[in-house]
């Protein structure tokens, strides 16, 4: 595609990306009384009133995203549409699938996320949805690039060559991406506005990390990128507004999945998941963070969000309580490592002549009140998401700069 149709297409994207905002902005406060009404609604267990509160708005927001990129199909392709023939041999039929393929994820997370929402799902399922929803998208990339072979950096080469055909390991690790990005927005969650907050900062980075990339040698790859970031950014800002403090919605794991399986799509068929992975620093942290409990060697209460003190209306750490001489040497191994680093908050209790201790849970929403104090939500989530753009600004300074030390050029 030339230049000139590039920007064409592009400008018709976001035009058409705006309408979705307006649309957003306008219809999920009609949609909240229905979702009431059908007992998806939720109480903000961070308020001291007990109002209903609509669950799983997410799914209109990406709904409407999906009605825009249905309408967009044609415009990439309306040159080879208005010139075809019988033959059909100009047809970029492989631009066609990826299109197609990364829709049929983004729809199949959407709807695996609205039954999660409805269903209440285990956490097993929830590893399983991003495995199975990303299987078109790993098909599409294995037929049209079936490219496995990775750059090494520099200080590695004298050991293993200039390149690396990582085989089998890197469609692994293409699918492990899908769902760490699926799920890594959702556990970093609990306070008004975070879940849709952390999502809308990545994706204006992403969009911004495309439009540098457009005069790059990437440039149809970015260009695949944008037509997603930008009806993406544009539906979750009207989100964003609506679930900020104090909440009117809350937007369910239907977006969590729906995001999350959105820039995995933009990542692996754009060939930028390196960069992608450097925009989900804090998800990272927090992963890492929550490691001993996610693998169960420290409990894991149903819920992690931190507590909220009525009293005060600040939020403050949310304990889990176990015996400790019942953990196993793994989990002795977190507690003492986190506790000596000042990680956790540990306290030792005895009831009914045993001994029992208490440590906060391992968030990082819990480890920045953990080192600044109780936090009033709205103050919270605002420090998070400052931090999200800072780590973004950092993603960029690796991209951009530190890349230079371990490769001959920008990769």
């Amino acid at each position: 595609m030339e230049l000139g149709e590039t920007k064409t297409t592009l400008l018709i994207n976001a035009a058409m990306s705006a309408v979705g905002f307006v649309v957003c902005m306008s219809i999920i406060p009609k949609f909240k009384d229905m979702f009431i009404k059908a007992n998806l609604f939720g109480v903000d267990m961070s308020k001291t009133t007990k109002k209903k509160v609509p669950e799983a708005l997410g799914v209109v927001c990406g709904a409407v995203f999906l009605m825009i990129l249905f309408l967009f199909i044609p415009i990439p392709f309306y040159k080879h549409l208005a010139e075809i023939s019988e033959n059909n041999n100009d047809f970029p039929h492989d631009k066609y699938v990826e299109y197609l393929a990364a829709l049929l994820s983004i729809c199949c997370m959407l709807f695996l996320g609205f039954a999660d929402d409805v269903l209440d799902l285990r956490w097993r399922h929830k590893l399983l949805l991003p495995t199975m929803a990303s299987l078109p998208l790993l098909m599409v990339y294995f037929v049209n690039f079936n490219s496995t072979t990775i750059i090494v950096p520099q200080p590695l080469r004298f050991l293993l060559g200039f390149d690396l055909n990582l085989g089998i390991l890197y469609s692994l690790f293409m699918g492990v991406m899908a769902v760490f990005c699926t799920n890594a927005i959702n556990i970093l969650a609990g306070v008004n506005g975070l879940e849709v907050g952390q999502s809308w900062v990545i994706g204006i980075s992403v969009l911004i990390f495309n439009f540098i990339e457009l005069s790059g040698e990437q440039r149809a790859a970015h260009v695949f990128s944008s037509y997603f970031m930008m009806p993406f950014v544009s539906v979750t800002t009207p989100l964003l507004y609506y679930n900020w403090y104090p909440s009117q919605v809350f937007v369910g794991d239907t977006f969590c999945y729906f995001a999350g399986m959105t820039f995995a799509v933009v990542a692996i068929l754009g060939h930028f998941s390196k960069t992608m992975l450097l925009f989900f620093i804090p998800q990272i942290l927090n992963f890492i963070y929550s490691v001993p409990q996610l693998l169960r060697v420290v409990p894991c209460p149903r819920h992690r969000l931190p507590k909220f003190n009525s009293s005060t209306d600040k939020l403050e750490l949310s304990v889990v309580k176990f015996k400790y001489q019942e953990l196993s040497i793994l989990g002795k191994l977190y507690i003492t490592i986190y506790k000596t680093f000042g990680f956790i908050k540990v306290w030792e209790k005895k009831g009914k002549d045993k001994q029992y201790m208490e440590c906060n849970n391992f968030t990082l929403i819990n480890l920045i009140i953990r080192f600044l104090g109780p936090l009033h939500e709205r103050t919270l989530v605002s420090i998070i998401i400052v931090f999200q753009i800072f780590c973004s600004m950092v993603a960029f300074t690796i991209q951009y700069q530190l890349t230079l030390l371990f490769y001959d050029k920008l990769s």
